[in-house]
């Protein structure tokens, strides 16, 4: 339990040094080690299936913001900094770090069974669905839609970093104007 909290401090000591870096590419990289963090996580917790799912999206995700970002040719942003920005975030914080502390006091001591949900399954895994193989059944049929919602990330995923990275049917600037014209 000590490691999860251990990564949540990480995952916000990353996200606040992502919002306070000057430079984008230095942001995007440090948003991809929150989201790391969060993959460790899923691990932690035993869910491997989000855990590659949250892998796969955080690399493309980042494949496809570093992308933007030196493709844009930006390496700054220059925010203007006041005493009411500060102020809205320190209350964000007090207030995000109030809800989660007693969030996480309702959360059940780790390997405690919620529901006996595992149980229903070994016992009706070979009567009702006819499969030979459980985790087959599981996934296939108890949680298809879970399923499927993860293979509709991934693809989605996929789909976008090949429409950014592809090369064919791009049109520079001045042949868009000749087009427009």
């Amino acid at each position: 339990m000590f490691e999860l909290y251990v990564i949540m401090v990480f995952m916000i000591i990353g996200a606040v040094v992502a919002v306070n870096l000057r430079g984008l590419l230095s942001s995007v990289i440090a948003v991809g080690a929150v989201g790391l963090g969060l993959c460790v996580m899923f691990l932690l917790l035993r869910a491997p299936d989000l855990a590659i799912t949250q892998l796969v999206v955080e690399i493309l995700c980042l494949v496809i913001l570093i992308r933007a970002t030196i493709g844009r040719g930006v390496s700054r942003l220059q925010p203007k900094a006041s005493r009411w920005i500060f102020a809205a975030f320190f209350i964000f914080a007090v207030g995000f770090l109030y809800i989660a502390y007693f969030a996480m006091k309702q959360i059940p001591v780790f390997g405690e069974a919620l529901m006996n949900t595992s149980q229903f399954y070994i016992a009706n895994a070979l009567s009702k669905v006819k499969a030979a193989n459980i985790v087959s059944a599981i996934i296939l049929d108890f949680r298809g839609y879970d399923t499927l919602g993860e293979a509709t990330v991934l693809f989605t995923s996929v789909i976008a970093v090949l429409a950014v990275m592809r090369r064919k049917g791009r049109k520079k600037i001045d042949e868009r104007d000749e087009l427009n014209s």
